[in-house]
């Protein structure tokens, strides 16, 4: 079929509808985006990813979510600071989380049904002590006490990483696959200066409360 594309194995998109398909249910996603605060100006309505906001607009200081869940970034591409945003309006997103600069892309969350898994590690490429996840962790030095992650294996599930215990802080969005470096990943992402460490992650769901 032309427009489904292979995602995870068992993931299938229609890219031109903005509709997750996966073996036992569909998820669609919509999010708008304003000019100016409390959704006023120009506005740029998606149900698909989108690498630079400024083809669309020029610049964003509101959004609404309407279905789905969304990371958006304050650069171009994906890069620089991430940020997770779920069903609701957000009128003047930049006081409301914290962002320093507008949004400059953004990209969606597949909603993953079924068991999550991950391993992390306290060190780079896999090293260090190592400890298996299938739920939250608000603190990896209460529960492991783990002072650093700096590398782990995602395999199921789709999984918000914060800088700071009690899912404070920075954040990073991680699919299943490999990340042998978070030092270096938040150097290449530009924006994130000084490294990053992970010590509190969070599996991302429909019903999950911030």
């Amino acid at each position: 079929m032309a427009g489904l594309v292979n995602y995870n194995r068992n993931i299938f998109q229609f890219l031109s509808l903005g509709i997750i398909f996966t073996n036992d249910f569909f998820f669609h996603f919509q999010i708008i985006f304003y000019e100016d605060k409390n959704f006023q100006g120009r506005s740029y309505e998606t149900s698909q990813d989108c690498p630079d906001m400024s083809s669309h607009l020029s610049r964003c200081h509101s959004c609404r979510v309407e279905s789905g869940c969304f990371m958006v970034y304050d650069r171009p591409n994906y890069m620089g600071n991430q940020y997770f945003m779920r069903k609701g309006e957000y009128s003047d997103y930049q006081r409301m989380m914290g962002m320093n600069d507008c949004i400059r892309s953004s990209r969606m969350i597949p909603m993953h049904r079924g068991n999550f898994r991950m391993r992390i590690y306290e060190r780079e490429n896999f090293g260090g002590q190592m400890h298996e996840m299938m739920d939250d962790c608000d603190s990896i030095q209460d529960r492991y006490r783990m002072s650093d992650c700096q590398s782990c294996n995602v395999m199921d599930g789709h999984w918000l990483m914060y800088e700071q215990p009690h899912y404070k802080g920075r954040q990073m969005y991680m699919r299943p696959g490999e990340y042998r470096n978070f030092r270096e990943m938040s150097m290449g992402m530009g924006g994130m200066s000084g490294g990053m460490r992970f010590m509190s992650m969070r599996r991302i769901m429909d019903n999950m409360t911030m």
